[in-house]
């Protein structure tokens, strides 16, 4: 697991944690900013980037998930169950993947910003 992300399971959840205060994810983030001022990378931000992403790439991933965006941070849920610890590991390898590929992050938001649902 990367330094920007932490999975823990509970008893009911399992839950993911990317740290979007992070110095790499800062500096994508501010990219992002550069190429769309609107796509200021705060935890909703974040929300909606991924949630556009994944509904063109891996929509099963979204199927049960919660989030809870903050400033800092952006968490999904998942009830603990072994289905969901799969869509929670395809999720964080999205992410690491996405954050060690920043240009195919750059490209969508210079393609489909007017898609995404901005906060």
């Amino acid at each position: 697991m990367s330094d920007f992300i932490d999975v823990t399971y509970g008893e009911e959840y399992i839950s993911l944690n990317f740290f979007i205060e992070n110095e790499k994810i800062m500096v994508i983030g501010e990219k992002m900013e550069k190429i769309n001022p609107e796509a200021y990378m705060n935890g909703y931000n974040w929300e909606a980037f991924l949630n556009y992403y994944l509904e063109k790439n891996a929509p099963e991933v979204l199927e049960g998930m919660d989030s809870d965006p903050e400033s800092t941070m952006y968490v999904v849920y998942y009830d603990n169950t072994a289905e969901n610890a799969e869509k929670t590991a395809k999720l964080a390898e999205i992410i690491e993947y996405l954050v060690e590929n920043p240009e195919d992050i750059y490209e969508i938001v210079r393609k489909h910003s007017d898609e995404i649902e901005w906060e």
